[in-house]
C-alpha cells in the first residue's frame, strides 16, 4: 500500500473512533422501529429481491450498529468490515443485545486479504469511498471477493458536491475546488455534506463509473436520493441540495443466465447541471443480468460481477 494511502487510513480511523465517543451522526445504532421490517429499512427499493435469508453478505466500511445488525435480522450471514474498531464495537453491542449473529473484521475497504475469492454473494457499501485516495483498488478488491453473479450495492458522494462551497454567495453555490486534483480536500466545519476532521478525496465520474466497468461489473441502473426542499432557508442542507446533488445509488440485477460476454445494447447516462447537478439516468437493455446504480450527492451502485463484462456508456 502506498504510504500516503496508509496515512489517510490511519487518520480516518482515529477520527471515526472519536466520532463514536462523541456519538456523532452516522455512529448511532439502528432503532427499535428499524427492526420491525429490517430488510425494508435497508432495502426500500427492493433491489435485493425481498428475501436474503442465508445469503453471504458483506457490509463494507459499514460499522456503526445499523447496517450489519439489520441485514442479520433479515436473515443474511453477515460480515461487517470497517477501519474503525469503535464502529465495529457498536455492531457487536447491537448484535448481542438483539441475539443476532454477525462477524466483524477490522480492515480497509481497499485491502481485504482475509477473504477468499468469491466469498460473498452480496456486498453492501454505504458512502465511504471518499475516504480512500484510490477508488479503483477498492473496486478490484470487491470484484475479487464477490461471487460470480453476485450483487454490489455502492453509494458515493458526487464529485460536484465536493467541489461546491457549503454556503451560498451572492451568485449562488459556487465551485471552489478543481475537478482534476491531487490529495485530500480541505477540511470543512459545520457541513452536513462532509464529515469534519476526516480526510476526503474527490473521485471523478470516470473513476466512479469507469473503474466499476474495468473491475468486471455490469451497470444496469442508477438513482439519486432526493434531498432538495425549496422552502428551506438559503444555506441549509436542503436548499443547497436543489442545486447540487449529494450522492448516488446503484441496485442489483436479476439472476444472471450463463452465457458469454454480456450484451449491452444501450447504456446511456445523462448528466444535467441546471438547477441541480445530477446523473439523471442510465438505461440498459439486452443484459444477461440486471444491476441497479444510484447516484445523488451520496451515491450507491448495485452491480453483478462478471469475468467477461462489457460496460459502454456516454456521460
Amino acid at each position: 500500500m502506498h504510504a500516503g494511502d496508509s496515512a489517510a487510513h490511519d487518520h480516518n480511523r482515529r477520527v471515526w473512533d472519536q466520532m463514536v465517543r462523541q456519538r456523532q451522526r452516522f455512529t448511532r445504532p439502528a432503532r427499535d422501529e428499524d427492526f420491525r421490517d429490517p430488510l425494508k429499512t435497508v432495502d426500500g427499493l427492493g433491489w435485493l429481491g425481498g428475501d436474503i435469508r442465508g445469503k453471504r453478505l458483506l457490509c463494507l466500511a459499514a460499522g456503526g450498529g445499523r447496517q450489519g445488525p439489520l441485514y442479520a435480522a433479515a436473515g443474511a450471514q453477515v460480515t461487517v468490515v470497517d477501519i474503525s474498531p469503535a464502529m465495529l464495537e457498536l455492531d457487536r453491542e447491537v448484535a448481542a443485545e438483539r441475539s443476532l449473529e454477525l462477524r466483524t473484521v477490522e480492515a480497509s475497504m481497499d485491502q481485504m486479504p482475509m477473504f477468499a475469492n468469491g466469498e460473498f454473494e452480496i456486498v453492501i457499501h454505504p458512502v465511504s469511498t471518499c475516504y480512500v485516495p484510490d477508488i479503483g483498488r477498492v473496486y478490484r478488491e470487491v470484484a475479487r471477493i464477490t461471487a460470480a453473479g453476485g450483487v454490489y450495492v455502492s453509494q458515493h458522494k458526487q464529485p460536484v458536491s465536493l467541489q461546491t462551497d457549503i454556503a451560498p454567495s451572492s451568485r449562488g453555490y459556487e465551485l471552489i475546488e478543481p475537478y482534476y486534483r491531487q490529495g485530500p480536500l480541505p477540511d470543512v466545519q459545520g457541513s452536513r455534506h462532509r464529515e469534519a476532521g476526516t480526510l476526503e478525496f474527490l473521485h471523478r465520474w470516470e473513476q466512479l463509473l469507469g473503474n466499476l466497468c474495468r473491475a468486471g461489473f455490469v451497470i444496469e441502473d442508477l438513482v439519486e436520493p432526493m434531498h432538495a426542499d425549496p422552502e428551506k432557508e438559503s444555506g441549509s442542507f436542503e436548499h443547497r441540495s436543489q442545486y447540487v446533488a449529494l450522492r448516488s445509488h446503484q441496485s442489483p440485477p436479476s439472476r444472471r443466465r450463463r452465457s458469454p460476454a454480456s450484451r449491452l445494447a444501450s447504456l446511456a447516462a445523462e448528466l444535467t447541471y441546471t438547477s441541480q447537478f445530477r446523473l439523471a439516468k442510465i438505461h440498459s437493455h439486452s443484459l444477461d443480468r440486471s444491476a441497479l446504480i444510484t447516484v445523488p450527492q451520496w451515491g450507491a451502485i448495485f452491480l453483478p460481477v462478471r469475468s467477461t463484462a462489457r460496460c459502454l456508456g456516454v456521460l
